[in-house]
């Protein structure tokens, strides 16, 4: 199967790891991996905070870029949930029956990566082995946007030398949300206090999730107080196949 990779503006910038792990995988299981380099940016950042004209062009782009595309793989639950939620909303706002037809037309192939593996590609097992103790956070757009449900942990419980521990109140946001976490500091500092209690109560070396925005802000909960806790993104760890040297070293 041809797989296009959206890779996101702030994974390719910031964590490009992440966009060589998916690569990886999905070439592993036989996939062949396209990037189009025209990509940019989902346009979540400027609908999130107010500016909704600013993000309908990006929009546009994004369909003209992946028009023709069999599947678009994307490693960020939040970038899908844009898509699914507001895409339809903004094309709907617009009247152009050409543009609703084209976003209809362009859903049914978008996939988180989690999903893309489970649901569409049928692999709970993607031959990785990984002998660390990993927890699981759960991001919200994930959990109650594109409801991923078990589908990490499917993914997770099948590398071979992983030791898995549930994370204590997984549900719960670890308070980045975008502008969220500048607008209301207090609150969102708050939030990931309690989120980096539960993940220390694991005893885990490494924090695992589906989005990179969550993790850079648990990550800097996490060195700020010097806890010996590597964040991943899950597509790192199902891309590994040899143990990774001390991986809460560098905290």
């Amino acid at each position: 199967m041809l797989i296009s990779l959206f890779i996101t503006c702030y994974n390719d910038t910031l964590f490009p790891e992440t966009g060589k792990a998916v690569v990886a995988v999905l070439e592993r299981l036989g996939h062949t991996v396209e990037f189009r380099e025209a990509q940019t940016c989902c346009g979540q950042m400027h609908y999130n905070t107010g500016y909704q004209q600013e993000a309908f062009p990006l929009m546009r782009h994004f369909l003209e870029v992946f028009r023709g595309a069999e599947v678009i793989c994307i490693p960020s639950a939040s970038c899908v949930a844009m898509i699914r939620e507001h895409f339809p909303v903004m094309a709907a706002d617009s009247t152009d029956p050409k543009l609703i037809h084209e976003v209809n037309d362009l859903l049914p192939r978008v996939f988180e990566f989690t999903e893309l593996l489970v649901d569409k590609l049928g692999v709970t097992d993607v031959g990785a082995f990984f002998p660390h103790p990993v927890t699981f956070h759960t991001s919200c757009h994930s959990l109650r946007s594109l409801h991923v449900g078990d589908k990490p942990m499917q993914l997770l419980k099948n590398i071979r030398g992983l030791k898995l521990t549930e994370l204590p109140d997984s549900d719960q946001c670890c308070g980045f949300g975008g502008t969220f976490a500048i607008k209301n500091a207090p609150v969102s500092s708050a939030m990931l206090s309690d989120k980096i209690g539960s993940i220390l109560k694991t005893n885990a070396q490494v924090c695992a999730a589906g989005d990179n925005s969550c993790l850079m802000h648990i990550d800097g909960g996490l060195t700020r107080q010097k806890a010996p806790v590597k964040c991943m993104h899950i597509a790192e760890i199902l891309a590994a196949t040899e143990p990774v040297s001390n991986p809460g070293s560098d905290q």
